[in-house]
């Protein structure tokens, strides 16, 4: 991974942003030592803002790997008519081992990781009053990075042992030039997910419970219900997801168009990728939204999908016509990028309740399910099932990145159907699997290739 470049850029533009009292007094700046330049608590904070700055790029959480999670686990619910050969590839869920979206999520996302491990090695430095919040905050990104990728470019935890299977790659350590040292081998999949809750434990510990819109407690937890979800720790995902709803801090949306499309947080966003008219990178706008608002109309929803909403469940009427129909949840280039919303944690309650049955904690399966549709005036269940839960996800959280996760935790198949040709994926199947990128096999030859490629 050639990161030197970009980290030594990151800390310049970091220490640039945080030191210039007057805009016009600079002094140009080609190179830095990010030894000679992380000195101070100042320093450090800046190096942090920038891991929040790599993070929301596009092919991080800003909307380019969420788009590929729909693309790969479409059943013929949208359409992709784009240009673009590496999202197309994925959309016929036929990458190659040179997909250029598969090597630029690798590369953008184990950026952040570095960066968020230069101010994590440089703790030293900064004020006692801020360690803490500091220290949280760069464990929380790395642990979060590391999810995104092993869930992408390894075998789900669920798909046979996590202990044995290979994950990717776990670097703590800052990386600041190439040596042999930096060619690391894959960890499993067990150590990765252990690594990633370590970090998220410790930083939910240390995180202020409120941060502006940056990483605070209840995101922590907020990712732990998910990675816990995906292991199928049912008890740890219900536990971390009431956390997050009993502190109080988040409330629905009124309406549930109100959760998107908004230049600030909204009341139900636990975290969200800022974005302004100055300073904007919404990958999810690009594909998901028409000309008619900013983007390119590459993914299109097909009727299949406007079909499985029942009659009057506002979520069904959330799409706009333009040419084609879309999705308008990334109507607004310009909105911040909400990731995780307080919806999404009564959905993981309401399954891990329900899985294990017995005592619930918190609400009741069937209250927490009724209380996210009632907010889109779809009807009450009455009796609630596994099935009904899992069709509320996809309702609820369609088109955000959630899809090819949601199919492989549960062991679904895909099933594509164009005309005579029906092609069968099941959850397991290598092509489901993004290829560790080629340019990273070629100068590391300790990291193990994916079966298929």
């Amino acid at each position: 991974m050639k990161l030197k470049h970009k980290l030594i850029y990151t800390i310049a533009l970091g220490l640039f942003l945080s030191s210039c009292d007057n805009k016009l007094d600079v002094k140009p700046v080609t190179n830095i030592d990010a030894s000679s330049a992380v000195q101070t608590s100042a320093d450090v904070e800046a190096i942090l803002i920038g891991a929040y700055d790599s993070m929301g790029d596009a092919d991080v959480l800003g909307g380019n790997p969420q788009r590929d999670a729909e693309l790969i686990g479409d059943n013929g619910d949208i359409e992709w008519q784009g240009t673009f050969v590496p999202p197309a590839q994925i959309f016929n869920k036929n990458l190659l081992r040179d997909n250029g979206q598969a090597a630029t999520t690798w590369l953008d996302t184990y950026r952040t990781i570095n960066v968020a491990n230069i101010v994590l090695a440089n703790l030293g430095v900064v004020t006692a009053a801020k360690k803490s919040k500091v220290e949280g905050e760069a464990k929380a990104i790395r642990a979060w990075m590391l999810f995104n990728l092993v869930r992408v470019y390894a075998k789900a935890y669920v798909d046979g042992d996590p202990k044995t299977n290979l994950g990717v790659p776990i670097v703590t350590t800052p990386t600041l030039e190439i040596t042999t040292a930096s060619f690391t081998s894959r960890n499993t999949v067990e150590q990765v997910y252990q690594q990633i809750i370590t970090d998220l434990t410790s930083a939910e510990s240390l995180l202020p419970t409120k941060n502006g819109f940056y990483i605070n407690k209840n995101t922590a937890s907020a990712i732990l219900a998910r990675v816990y979800l995906s292991q199928g720790n049912y008890e740890m995902a219900r536990q971390s997801a009431n956390r997050v709803i009993s502190s109080g801090a988040y409330a629905l949306a009124e309406t549930f168009d109100l959760a998107f499309n908004n230049t600030s947080n909204s009341s139900e966003d636990i975290f969200a990728v800022q974005q302004t008219e100055q300073d904007n990178d919404n990958g999810y706008n690009t594909f998901f939204a028409s000309p008619d608002y900013g983007g390119r109309g590459d993914i299109k929803i097909t009727d299949q999908h406007l079909g499985s909403y029942e009659s009057g469940d506002d979520r069904g009427l959330f799409f706009y016509e333009s040419g084609d129909i879309f999705t308008a949840k990334w109507a607004n280039q310009f909105a911040n990028i909400p990731v995780i919303r307080l919806a999404e944690m009564y959905l993981i309650r309401a399954e891990a309740n329900l899985r294990l049955g017995g005592a619930p904690v918190g609400a009741t399966p069937l209250d927490d399910v009724n209380l996210v549709r009632a907010r889109s005036n779809a009807s009450l269940y009455t009796t609630l099932t596994l099935d009904a839960i899992l069709k509320e996800r996809r309702f609820e959280l369609a088109f955000e990145g959630h899809l090819i996760h949601d199919i492989k935790r549960n062991k679904q198949t895909i099933v594509k159907t164009n005309g005579s040709d029906v092609r069968v994926y099941p959850y397991n199947s290598p092509k489901l699997i993004f290829p560790i990128p080629m340019r990273e096999t070629d100068a590391n030859t300790q990291l193990i290739q994916n079966e298929g490629y």
